[in-house]
């Protein structure tokens, strides 16, 4: 098995976990933070999952990008082409959704905001989960 896919695979995976770790436990928890702490709440939440998340998503768009240019002789090319395209789907939600909602909640809790968020944010959580399933998935193709 490729390093590189090594590499995209865990990235992918890791932030499956993270996505619905945030999905399940860290969004709806927004609601209890409460008006007071807010402010300082959600810059510090940005500033840290940042952290967190930026290197994953970097490495990960890299690698997929790497799979389409330089595919692995065991991978249909059509799996390379939809894990990339997913990726892009995850981007483009971060950057059109989610951002603009965490920039609407920057200053003070809103509860129409704050829903919106966890609402949309199942569009990456199910695309990270797809991509991981397909990643397992072509896992196996390099045992054959």
């Amino acid at each position: 098995m490729p390093l590189v896919f090594l590499l995209h695979l865990g990235a992918t995976l890791a932030l499956v976990g993270l996505i619905w770790t945030v999905q399940v436990v860290h969004y709806p928890l927004f609601a209890g933070v409460g008006e007071a702490g807010w402010a300082a709440y959600e810059v510090a939440h940005q500033s840290r999952i940042t952290l967190v998340v930026g290197p994953l998503m970097l490495l990960e768009i890299a690698t997929a990008v790497w799979l389409v240019v330089e595919r692995p002789a065991p991978l249909p090319a059509w799996s390379v082409v939809l894990g990339a395209a997913l990726v892009g789907l995850i981007w483009a939600s971060t950057a059109f959704i989610q951002v603009p909602l965490h920039s609407a909640l920057a200053s003070h809790f809103d509860a129409d905001a704050h829903a919106r968020l966890v609402a949309t944010n199942w569009i990456r959580t199910l695309a990270w989960t797809a991509r991981g399933g397909l990643l397992l998935w072509m896992a196996t193709l390099f045992a054959r």
